[in-house]
This record gives structure tokens, sequence and C-alpha cells, in this order.
């Protein structure tokens, strides 16, 4: 309802969803769906406290987990504030996946990783999602102070939208996080080939990813 982290092409698809009917609901009966031809694919939400709030917290994760999914990512649920839905998470197995940031310094940290689980988010960027990436330098010295601090996989995104910024991560985090980039896929033609476009996105990066490990 209020997507204060996100830029202008996740703000204009959250109107596009709401326009077309979706829903909290609706994404969960997506994720069961995607489960009935795939049972490997690690799958997480990603969103905002209210559409939870509203659903209730045990029902939410009870939700998940029928819909097959393995943990969230609540941007706007700080540490402090996710206790009751650690606790309905907690008889399902499911991941609460907390973020870090450049401003997050040892303190801060601590508290973070206290429950956290899954993996590690760092937001590579002060700002919103589609802003330009941070540098290689501070992103290898940011992931090298997080892997000091936790055995949870570090995963990195914000503003990547090319493989060069794609593989240039992927020499020092266990993951790499592409969101805007595939909105703005789906939202730059026609919608006939839209899966062929982010199909498209997605191996280009991959492919970069893979050859930085490589």
């Amino acid at each position: 309802t209020d997507p204060m982290a996100d830029g202008p092409s996740i703000q204009k698809a959250a109107l596009r969803a709401l326009k077309a009917g979706g829903s909290l609901r609706q994404t969960l009966d997506l994720a069961r769906r995607f489960r009935e031809t795939n049972a490997d694919t690690p799958l997480i939400l990603m969103g905002y406290a209210n559409p939870i709030e509203s659903m209730g917290y045990e029902p939410f994760a009870s939700s998940m987990h029928a819909s097959g999914a393995d943990g969230a990512i609540v941007v706007d649920l700080p540490p402090e504030e996710d206790t009751p839905l650690r606790a309905a998470f907690a008889p399902h197995d499911l991941s609460i996946i907390r973020l870090a940031t450049p401003t997050t310094d040892d303190k801060r940290l601590t508290k973070v990783l206290d429950g956290a689980s899954g993996f590690l988010y760092y937001v590579s960027v002060a700002g919103v999602t589609g802003a330009n990436a941070a540098a290689a330098q501070a992103i290898e010295s940011a992931v090298s102070r997080l892997k000091r601090a936790t055995t949870l996989p570090v995963a990195v995104g914000f503003g990547v939208r090319e493989p060069q910024a794609a593989a240039a991560i992927a020499k020092h985090s266990d993951a790499v996080v592409v969101g805007s980039a595939f909105v703005d896929e789906i939202a730059g033609g026609d919608r006939a080939g839209a899966v062929e476009r982010v199909l498209h996105k997605v191996a280009q990066l991959s492919e970069a990813v893979a050859s930085a490990r490589a």
C-alpha cells in the first residue's frame, strides 16, 4: 500500500497489480501453483507489513507453508517489531530474512542478525530499488565485514541491472538480487512477449554470475 523502499519501476508495478485485482492471497496462490511443477527452487516473498497485519500473522504463516514458500523479507518490519511473525513462522520452519545497509553499524548488525535465518540481504546503496549499483570495492569490503559476523549466506542487491554489475557482485557475495530490471522488462513491451524478455534477461545475468565465479 505504501512501497517506501521501492523506486518508480516497482511502485508502478504495484499500481498495475492492484488495478488488475492483485492481492497477497493471489500471490500465495501463485506460489502454490509454482510449487506444483517445481519443488526445488527456493521461494521467498518480499513485501511490507500492512497486508500481513491485515491477514494476521498466524494465518499468513499457515498460508505461506501451504503455498510451499520458504520465507519472507518484510521490509518495514524491523527486528524490534517482528517477534509475532517469527513466532508464527517457527512451527512451519519459515525463514525471516533481514536486511543490512551501508549505514548498519556493528551494534545494529548484532540486532539485525538476532533471529535472522535463510540469508542476509545486503542493500548495497542508500535509497530505493532501481537506484544505481554500489561500487564493487565498497561491496567487497561490506560483504567481508558481514561474513565476519554471520555464517548466513550474504545476498547483495539494489540497483543491479546489467550483467557486468551482477558479475562484479558475484565475485564477493553468495547471491545477486535483481528486481526492478525484470519489472522493467515486463513493462517495456507487449504483454505476449513479457515472459521471453524476462527469460532473456535472466539468462544474461545468470551467465555473467557463473562466468565471474568460474
